[in-house]
């Protein structure tokens, strides 16, 4: 069973619980612009600005969820229907992820359910750096997921040599950042793992389906791990997912 899955039925019974299984919810899909999303950061080469990814934004009450997707889609309707959407479907996934997030910050059990904003991305990768540096010195750090400001950030701290990252998007496919070549996520994540330390995992890989084949690889090799980002916020919480996320917002 996916990792998702056994986090939707966790969050199923919690909410039978609490009484919400029929509460309305609105997902907002508008899609949430780029600056909506993540303000106006100086650099500008991040997937969303580019267009390569969009975010979505549910509403429980007062409470926000987000995550990102390449297929934005609407809803709205009671969480027992989020709950009955079609899992094997990327938009559905992501509506899904986002409505958990949602009602996880509604509940105090998660945090940081929004996206950080105009330079705090870059603050979070500089106290990203300090924190693993902090609890595992030099070490060989593997990506997966592209976020340019991470990968410049790993490469600064660790150097390239010590870095390894892929992506799912053909156009990065080996094209050189920051002195690292990136390898074809869908070919050679299991290379990644074997090469690196510690793996840092986008929290997007849950949208897309690759997580769970990820962290097979990751308990394999033995390795360590971190999922980072708002997208898997309440997933993690749920699941005890090892997470890090400096600079999300919780409104």
């Amino acid at each position: 069973m996916s990792i998702l899955n056994e986090a939707m039925i966790k969050f199923k019974e919690l909410i039978s619980e609490k009484g919400f299984i029929n509460t309305e919810i609105s997902v907002k899909v508008a899609p949430l612009t780029a600056s909506e999303a993540i303000g106006n950061p100086q650099r500008r080469d991040y997937p969303i600005i580019e267009g390569k990814e969009r975010m979505i934004e549910a509403l429980f009450f007062d409470s926000k969820g987000q995550a990102f997707t390449d297929y934005p889609s609407e809803f709205s309707g009671t969480l027992k229907e989020v709950l009955g959407l079609d899992i094997s479907k990327n938009c559905n996934r992501a509506k899904i992820i986002a409505v958990i997030n949602a009602v996880l910050r509604h509940l105090n059990i998660t945090s940081q359910t929004v996206h950080c904003k105009n330079e705090e991305p870059e603050k979070c990768s500089k106290e990203m750096m300090e924190h693993i540096l902090e609890k595992f010195g030099m070490i060989k750090i593997g990506l997966i997921g592209l976020n340019p400001s991470i990968a410049e950030a790993l490469v600064n701290s660790f150097g390239a040599d010590n870095v390894r990252i892929t992506d799912l998007n053909r156009k990065n496919k080996g094209v050189f950042k920051y002195g690292v070549e990136i390898w074809d996520g869908k070919e050679r994540t299991e290379d990644l793992v074997k090469d690196s330390d510690l793996i840092l995992i986008t929290g997007t890989t849950l949208v897309n389906g690759s997580l769970d084949k990820i962290l097979d690889h990751v308990k394999e090799y033995g390795k360590e791990y971190s999922v980072y980002g708002t997208t898997i916020a309440g997933v993690s919480s749920l699941m005890n997912l090892n997470r890090l996320c400096f600079y999300g917002s919780d409104e």
